[in-house]
């Protein structure tokens, strides 16, 4: 508890609010929606900078993930699929380099690279491998906000729109509208198409009721979640062939996952 007030203290005074709730990690605007908001994968071995970080990017409507160290940071990575990693250098066993380049086998999501050195070194040797920015402890939270906004819409702007996506034997075509379980076309509605999309673009999370209610129909539809259950049963008997099924998470919702082959 003392740890946390100081913390409070230390980001001058800017706790909880009329618009601000409370969550694992800080405080984030009320009524921040999880697939409507981009995820932060936050990797420091220090508790108080992981702490400084959450509750400043949840506090700007980012929804953040953790790991403290190397090996944590890359399950971490591929649990949530984050839209951008904030990643120190110093960390024992695996460092935020090795790390950085494992991401960057197979990912290009943006890196901003934390350093305790204010030598170039760390920053030459992390942009060679692949990181997108760095900033040196310590650092002013408010500034690495505005780095990660700025570094998120560069990459945004650059990136084509991913149309095509793969989960198990499941392709979904966004542009075309289509979608496959072993080229067999599924013959899906507009709205269970819709629906897909969601779960496809969030593999593993779950997502509530409400979320799917205004990412699909486009609105908050209060008290009318059987719209989304019925829609849900109706494409789980579509997905009766595929390697993935809808979960059931009692009292949350539902999330997409991959089945046993």
């Amino acid at each position: 508890m003392l740890a946390k007030r100081a913390l409070e203290l230390q980001v001058a005074g800017r706790g909880p609010s009329a618009h601000t709730e409370h969550v694992p990690g800080g405080w984030r605007r009320a009524g921040d929606r999880g697939p409507m908001a981009q995820k932060i994968l936050v990797v420091d071995d220090e508790q108080n900078i992981r702490d400084l970080a959450a509750l400043y990017l949840e506090k700007e409507g980012f929804n953040v993930e953790e790991a403290a160290n190397g090996r944590d940071a890359l399950s971490r990575f591929q649990q949530t699929q984050p839209a951008m990693v904030i990643l120190d250098v110093m960390m024992p066993g695996m460092d935020g380099f090795e790390v950085c380049r494992e991401i960057r086998r197979d990912h290009d999501v943006p890196i901003l690279m934390l350093t305790a050195r204010s030598d170039d070194v760390d920053k030459i040797v992390g942009l060679e491998l692949g990181a997108d920015d760095y900033m040196t402890k310590p650092f002013n939270p408010r500034e690495m906000v505005a780095r990660v906004k700025a570094i998120l819409r560069r990459f945004e702007g650059g990136r084509k729109p991913q149309n095509a996506m793969t989960v198990a034997n499941l392709s979904v075509d966004k542009a075309r509208r289509e979608a496959k379980v072993d080229d067999e076309d599924l013959r899906l509605r507009t709205k269970e198409f819709d629906l897909l999309v969601a779960f496809v673009e969030n593999p593993g999370i779950a997502l509530t009721r409400d979320q799917l209610l205004e990412s699909v129909w486009g609105y908050e539809f209060a008290g009318e979640t059987r719209t989304v259950d019925v829609h849900v049963q109706h494409l789980r008997s579509k997905l009766s062939g595929a390697g993935v099924q809808i979960e059931t998470i009692r009292g949350v919702g539902y999330k997409l996952i991959e089945t046993p082959a």
